[in-house]
C-alpha cells in the first residue's frame, strides 16, 4: 500500500472506531507510539504492536466515546497527518470532555512504524 492509501484506511477504520483492526492491518510489529505527555510519570513512547494493542485496550475500557471525528488525511512523501476530534466520558468518573489532537504517521512498506498524538492546547 501506498502512503495515501494506508491513510484513506486509517481514516476509514478509526471513523468507525474499529482501532484494532487498524492496528491488526496497518502497523508495523516494531511500530513506535508516541504520546504528548506520559500517563503515570512513564515513558510517553511505546513500543510494538502489543504495545499499542494496551493503548487501545485502555482507551476502550477507560472511556465512553459519544462523538468521534477524523479528518480526510494529510499525506507527503512517507508521511500523514489526521486530525481526530472526540467528545468522550471517562467510564469512572463520568467526567466528559472534548479532546482534539493530530496524529502524525510514518509508513515503510506499506505499513505504520511510527505515530505521534500532538494534542490542541
Amino acid at each position: 500500500m501506498t502512503t495515501a492509501e494506508v491513510a484513506k484506511k486509517v481514516v476509514e477504520l478509526v471513523r468507525k472506531q474499529a482501532w484494532y483492526e487498524a492496528l491488526d492491518a496497518l502497523y508495523d510489529d516494531n511500530v513506535v507510539s508516541v504520546e504528548a505527555y506520559s500517563a503515570g510519570g512513564g515513558s510517553p513512547e511505546t513500543r510494538g504492536k502489543e504495545g499499542v494493542r494496551g493503548k487501545i485496550d485502555w482507551w476502550v475500557t477507560a472511556m465512553e466515546v459519544h462523538s468521534f471525528n477524523a479528518s480526510e488525511p494529510f499525506v507527503g512523501h512517507d508521511r500523514f497527518v489526521i486530525q481526530y476530534d472526540a467528545d468522550v466520558s471517562e467510564k469512572e468518573s463520568q467526567e466528559r470532555r472534548q479532546l482534539s489532537e493530530v496524529g502524525v504517521y510514518t509508513v515503510k512498506e506499506g505499513k505504520i512504524v511510527r505515530e505521534e498524538f500532538l494534542p490542541r492546547v
